[in-house]
């Protein structure tokens, strides 16, 4: 029951910080800073995809509903938590994973977490800002957004991490 808990604050924490302070915020050459495609990458290893693509989807629901976006958040989250197992079996640890782990950069190492978690922000982003122009003709644009507010979002995901959950893993 108390993982569950941490799991719901968890959501709900990262759903307020999405609509209410990142997505407020102008930081100017077309940055979109993101950080709640953390949560996917942090539920438990033993989640499976229908559970997580459930869980994806009420989460970009809300924040959709937060920022008035019509599914960019929810198309975006949807596509990495299909393809979460994808990316984690590609960056698979010889002995595979232990099932009670979630993808913390504190339990799965900074390496691991850079190209894991990097690799499914990257593709979040390059989605939402492709659904979002809906132009294959503007690619320059849609890589540039992704370029520059890729950085940005995994920064933010890394502070977040060093503030909340360094605790949890010393545990």
């Amino acid at each position: 029951m108390r993982e569950f808990l941490k799991y719901v604050g968890r959501f709900l924490f990262l759903v307020g910080i999405q609509t209410l302070v990142l997505n407020q915020l102008e930081m100017g050459l077309g940055i979109h800073p993101m950080i709640y495609p953390l949560f996917i990458v942090l539920l438990p290893f033993e989640f499976k995809m229908i559970q997580m693509m459930l869980i994806a989807f009420l989460m970009g629901i809300l924040i959709d509903i937060g920022s008035n976006t019509y599914g960019l958040h929810t198309s975006s989250l949807v596509l990495i938590a299909y393809l979460r197992p994808i990316i984690y079996k590609a960056f698979a640890q010889r002995d595979g994973y232990d099932p009670i782990k979630e993808g913390s950069m504190y339990e799965m190492g900074q390496l691991w977490f850079l190209y894991a978690f990097g690799s499914l922000l990257l593709i979040h982003h390059f989605w939402f800002f492709a659904i979002e122009m809906f132009k294959l003709n503007e690619l320059g644009y849609i890589l540039r957004k992704t370029f520059v507010s890729f950085p940005v979002s995994y920064i933010f995901c890394m502070l977040y991490q060093m503030i909340f959950l360094k605790k949890t893993a010393a545990k």
